[in-house]
């Protein structure tokens, strides 16, 4: 018998729910061959079989939410399916698997145990599993609520953030479809809150004008793409100009560890993508010593992978500093959420021609506003305006990234 585990889910992720299984007990399965996928608060992971035999038990079924290292299953190894079926047959695991497919679906064990504890019942909780299915956090969550509730009720306070949905007429909600969150979803929600309320969020903004980078993209675009194999874009600028600004300003590229600050003498760059299932954020690691076509090949390699779901957990970590492109949805302005626990971001946007005063006189030019929101707690607001300052001044004339200045 060999067990299946949960595999290594980076840092800072210590659960996931399995959301769906490729085989059932009984199926005959290849060495490496996928059985199951895990759905993280960050991707899917798909876990395969360590050895080829037959499936033998699923220990945690789809919907249920197993710790970092769990058991998910066990593989008769080297067993044929026919064999195994004989024998799981009269087992009494073969019993326990035939327990009400409803009940397995809507709560998870620890989401029962936990119900029956409180004294709640399933209507009374809303799940955020597969399908609806009621997992511990869940309850946890309901528990939570109530004895706020209570707690706002004995002593008068301020309005809850979040009021119970108006009543809705029966015509406009036969229009409504409810769709139930993601676990993605549902994480990129309470990490941005989180964010709101840990950090000393502070937004600083500034406008660059992207003439010098435009015309050397013109000048240069046809023989970097013959050379590179891949197209210069606005984004490499960006990144090298933020690396210049953080070797200026370093408390921008840091964190806070309890009472510590944690100063990186490396960049991570962030990369904000949009997916059809929400934010993700990949990383190009050691970007300072990267060069333009480097950095090129690597976003336009981690964009493609988070568009298709196939970013790996090690692709998503250890972030140092993040850059966030509204503008390619047409954003003209905006303030960045951080992405905890980095202490900096930066907020580009949609280029548009705009007059300014150049040498006294009004001229047309293609304007940027840009944003670095921060966190007031590390970062003072001298160096935020500098850090904003030489990011401007490296895009405007991108010769000093060459020259170091």
């Amino acid at each position: 018998m060999t067990d299946v585990m949960v595999p290594a889910l980076g840092e800072s992720v210590s659960e996931a729910t399995v959301s769906t299984w490729f085989k059932k007990p009984g199926d005959a399965v290849k060495q490496d061959e996928m059985l199951c996928e895990l759905e993280t608060d960050k991707v899917s992971v798909e876990v395969p079989s360590p050895v080829s035999g037959v499936l033998a038990e699923i220990l945690a079924p789809e919907g249920t939410t197993v710790a970092a290292n769990a058991r998910l299953a066990i593989v008769t190894e080297g067993a044929a399916a026919t064999t195994a079926a004989k024998t799981e047959a009269p087992a009494p695991k073969e019993e326990r698997k035939e327990e009400p497919a409803a009940k397995s679906v809507e709560d998870a064990p620890a989401a029962k145990k936990a119900m029956a504890e409180a004294g709640l019942t399933p209507d009374q909780v809303q799940g955020t599993g597969r399908d609806g299915r009621i997992m511990k956090e869940d309850v946890a969550r309901t528990v939570a609520g109530a004895a706020g509730a209570q707690a706002a009720t004995a002593a008068p306070a301020p309005a809850p953030a979040a009021l119970p949905r108006a009543p809705v007429p029966a015509d406009d909600a036969a229009r409504e479809e409810r769709v139930k969150m993601t676990r993605l979803r549902a994480t990129i929600a309470r990490r941005l809150k989180d964010a709101q309320n840990t950090a000393a969020m502070l937004t600083t903004y500034n406008e660059v004008d992207m003439s010098g980078i435009m015309d050397l993209r013109n000048a240069y675009k046809d023989a970097f793409e013959k050379k590179h194999g891949v197209k210069m874009g606005f984004m490499s600028f960006f990144v090298k100009a933020c690396c210049h600004a953080l070797k200026e300003v370093p408390e921008v590229n840091a964190e806070i560890d309890g009472q510590d600050i944690v100063y990186k003498n490396y960049v991570h760059m962030g990369v904000a993508v949009g997916t059809p299932s929400g934010l993700v954020v990949p990383v190009v690691r050691d970007a300072d010593q990267m060069g333009f076509a480097a950095i090129e090949k690597k976003i336009a390699e981690l964009g493609a992978r988070a568009r298709d779901g196939k970013l790996s957990m090690a692709e998503m970590q250890g972030g140092s500093f993040t850059i966030s492109n509204g503008g390619v949805y047409g954003s003209l302005m905006s303030s960045p959420i951080l992405n905890p626990p980095q202490s900096g971001i930066l907020g580009m946007h949609k280029i548009q021609d705009r007059p300014v005063v150049v040498n006294g006189q009004i001229v047309i030019r293609p304007m940027m506003y840009l944003a670095l929101s921060y966190d007031h707690r590390i970062v003072d607001g001298k160096g935020a305006v500098t850090f904003l300052v030489r990011v401007k001044e490296a895009l405007e004339d991108p010769r000093r990234l060459l020259m170091d200045l």
